[in-house]
């Protein structure tokens, strides 16, 4: 008798188990995020901030293949800058990606040391002429495996008062926007192993400017993003990996170099 009690009791529990599984086992969402840390947040050749830094996307996916889709990005650093600035930044997109072809609008806001005499340090006001927001297009291709160069080029499109992208009359009225581009060529060195490795060079120019952002303010032209990019998986658990890498990265406009270390937490 106790044993088939017990023969019961263990059926019970196995089958518990197995419909405990089958109810908190989780659907497909077009809803994600991701979160990463890093020592110091760099782009398109400019030092964003020196401190180390945590990032998260929010995306959601419009479309059952996730080829489109809208997110807000945003960071903040750890601590204060040399400057006693905080860097802070939150922005807004839409994107289209099918795995070699990417195209994304994107809304910028940093609100680190806004300059009140040229710029407005309010996140809702969107003026032609005083906007801190960058609305910037983003786009870049990946041509076959045979070839498989990335083409990256970006064009700041409307506002960005504070990092000098408006251009005003004598009088203080809008004259221009300067529309800074940057264009960037990556080749992947080594691919497909435990260590991979991504060698790139970017550029800058103005299409409505004799300068543009990236550069030194001198020249119409230059050079402003030279690096490697090397990347590997972590297994911590049999369930979870943590994607590493490390880039290396110089300015030879700006003439200053860096070092970063980066992870993906999820």
């Amino acid at each position: 008798m106790m044993r088939i009690l017990k023969a019961i009791f263990l059926l019970a529990l196995g089958t518990g188990r197995l419909f405990s599984q089958e109810t908190t086992e989780t659907k497909e969402s077009r809803l994600d995020f991701t979160a990463n840390i890093q020592n110091n947040h760099l782009w398109r050749g400019l030092i964003i901030t020196d401190k180390p830094v945590v990032m998260g996307n929010l995306s959601y996916a419009l479309d059952a293949e996730k080829k489109w889709k809208v997110g807000i990005w945003g960071a903040s650093a750890l601590a204060d800058d040399k400057d006693n600035t905080h860097y802070k930044e939150i922005n807004y997109y839409v994107q289209y990606s099918d795995g070699r072809l990417y195209i994304g609008l994107w809304d910028l806001y940093n609100s680190r040391n806004i300059n009140t005499a040229v710029a407005a340090d309010d996140i809702f006001s969107y003026s032609q002429r005083r906007t801190a927001h960058i609305i910037d297009l983003r786009t870049n291709y990946t041509f076959g495996p045979s070839f498989p160069i990335n083409i990256e080029a970006d064009i700041m499109l409307y506002g960005g008062a504070n990092a000098g992208e408006v251009i005003l009359e004598p009088d203080g009225s809008y004259k221009k926007n300067r529309y800074s581009t940057y264009v960037q060529a990556s080749y992947p060195v080594i691919k497909d192993q435990k260590v991979n490795l991504d060698a790139f060079v970017g550029a800058g120019f103005a299409l409505n400017d004799r300068t543009f952002l990236y550069g030194n303010g001198k020249n119409s032209f230059d050079i402003v993003n030279v690096g490697v990019k090397a990347g590997k998986v972590i297994k911590i658990t049999e369930h979870y990996s943590l994607p590493v890498y490390m880039m290396a990265m110089w300015n030879p406009s700006n003439k200053f170099a860096r070092i970063q270390l980066a992870m993906t937490v999820f």
